[in-house]
This record gives C-alpha cells, structure tokens and sequence, in this order.
C-alpha cells in the first residue's frame, strides 16, 4: 500500500505504522489508499513495467507478488479440493482469489481497510463460481475474527511486518491454522541481519518447513522505485498530492537500502499430530468483526 503518513515501509508503498498507531487510524489511511488507486490505472501500469512479463494482470495487485510467487505458493499450500485458503491482509483479493481458484479452495479473506474488502467481495464472481465460495471482512492480522483451527492453508503476502504486535499476529495465526496445514509468508531481512522465524514459529506451535529466496525482488523493487521517482508529475495529477508525496518519500528513502536485501518466502507448517486444541478444520464463517523481531524490515500489506 502507499503509506499515508511519515517514513515508508519494506520495499512497498504500504502506509507506515507505529506500535501506538490506532487501528482506526491506519484503516483510514488504507481507504484512502484503496480509493485513490480505483481513480487511476498508473500504479498498476507501473508495476507491470516493473515486472514485465512476471507481471499477473488479472491479479493486479500492488505489492511484490509475481508469477512465480503465485506458483510457488500454490505449490507450497499443498491443499485438497474444498479446503479453507486464508488470505490474511487480503487487500483486494487478487492473491487470495487466484489461488482459490488454481487449488479449487474455499477462501476467506480479511484486511483493515473496509474499501479493500468492498472491492474483493465485487471482484469475487471474475475468479470463483459461485461466488459464496469466497468470504471476506474487515479484520487485523491479530485479531482475524475466524474460528479456531478453521484453515487449512494461510497465505500473507507482505502484511506480516504492519502489524503493530507481530508476536500476537504470529499466535493469530498459529490459531487459526489446523493441524497438518500451511502458512505461507513473504518476509524479508536487512543486509547481515540473523533471522528470528524460527523462534517466533517455535513459540507458536508452528515449524519452519520450507525457506525459499526470491533472489529477484529488490531488483524488482529498484525498477519500480526509478519508475515512481520518474513519473513524479503523473503521480500527483492522477493521485493527488498526498499519496504521491508518500509514494515518493518512500521510493527515495527505500532505494539506497535495498542492495544485499534478502527476500524469501518462508512456509511454517503446523505438526499433523498436533494436540486437538482447536475445533474441527473446515468451518468457513461469513463476514466477522473482529470483537516483532528488530531485525526485519518492513514488508507490505493488503494489495
């Protein structure tokens, strides 16, 4: 997402957030960020330049996800036929949707801005038949609002490093996930710093089953920085002052700290065996109101 306010995030223009940021106030910088992009299809023409041919359209989303993380994730997911796929920090649902349908998964998704999800729910019947195979509401990474052990598959894609408490995001998750299932999740890491997944992983139940680098992405993240700096003047015209004003802001501060960046996405598996602590896997709920390692820098979150 572009971030609304002061310093910018990961390699993303996802709006920054502090521990004490209040839930209502970063919702309210992703709605902003959400309607503002529905007025323009640049940013999206900028990613796709970025990206090139990797570049999945009917996704469009705005974050680091390409085809081959698509690929990759399906793969890493490893569900079955009418399982439940999570999309924690949805945003549009383009990742989620996309995924359900290659895995032929039922789908629940949830993300702070109530635009996001307004938008994924009317994007529901381009991707999935019918279109109540897929669920989405408004809902923190620590607070999701879903069912204990209900989800066989999550998915995170660059939400992870917003929540304020990334320790009770981990637990949220770790909850929600039943025995046997998957969390996939892109994480990314400052040059030389020791990775803490595997502890916070630990301490929830979870193991670190697979570690796979993305060589590729800040190379990713360089070109479609150059591409912001270079369309200054567009982005303003077309987003107005504010959200270019971060983009931008981003895009310099961001740029110089991206070489030796190591992004990877990680997948934690919960044990099959694990105590039966949670009800049974499966339940998919219809929209819920809901009732951090140093070392890793920032990611991104809904698209």
């Amino acid at each position: 997402m572009t971030h609304p306010t002061t310093t910018p995030t990961h390699c993303t223009d996802t709006p920054p957030t502090t521990p004490a940021a209040p839930f209502e106030q970063l919702a309210a910088q992703f709605d902003a960020f959400h309607a503002a992009r529905t007025r323009t299809d640049l940013v999206a023409r900028l990613y796709s330049a970025a990206m090139g041919e990797d570049y999945p359209h009917e996704v469009a989303d705005s974050s680091s996800c390409d085809w081959p993380l698509l690929g990759l994730m399906a793969a890493r997911l490893r569900m079955r036929r009418g399982q439940l796929l999570v999309d924690a920090g949805c945003g549009t649902g383009g990742i989620g949707l996309w995924l359900a349908r290659a895995l032929a998964a039922r789908l629940a998704g949830f993300d702070i801005s109530a635009v996001a999800v307004a938008q994924a729910t009317a994007r529901r019947p381009r991707f999935i038949a019918p279109a109540d195979r897929a669920a989405f509401h408004v809902a923190r990474l620590d607070a999701t609002g879903l069912p204990d052990g209900c989800a066989h598959g999550i998915v995170c894609v660059d939400a992870f490093s917003i929540a304020p408490d990334r320790d009770g995001a981990m637990r949220e998750l770790g909850r929600v996930l039943a025995p046997g299932g998957r969390l996939v999740m892109t994480r990314a890491l400052r040059r030389g710093a020791v990775p803490a997944w595997e502890k916070q992983a630990r301490a929830v139940g979870l193991t670190v089953e697979h570690v796979d680098e993305r060589p590729a992405e800040p190379e990713m993240w360089e070109r479609l920085y150059r591409l912001w700096t270079g369309h200054a003047e567009d982005l303003r015209r077309e987003l107005g002052d504010v959200q270019a004003r971060n983009m931008l802001r981003e895009a310099h501060k961001m740029l110089p700290a991206l070489p030796g960046r190591r992004a990877v996405l990680l997948t934690l598996r919960r044990p099959p065996q694990s105590p039966a602590a949670f009800g049974p896997a499966g339940t998919m709920t219809g929209p819920v109101r809901p009732s951090d390692d140093g070392s890793e820098s920032s990611e991104r979150t809904p698209q």
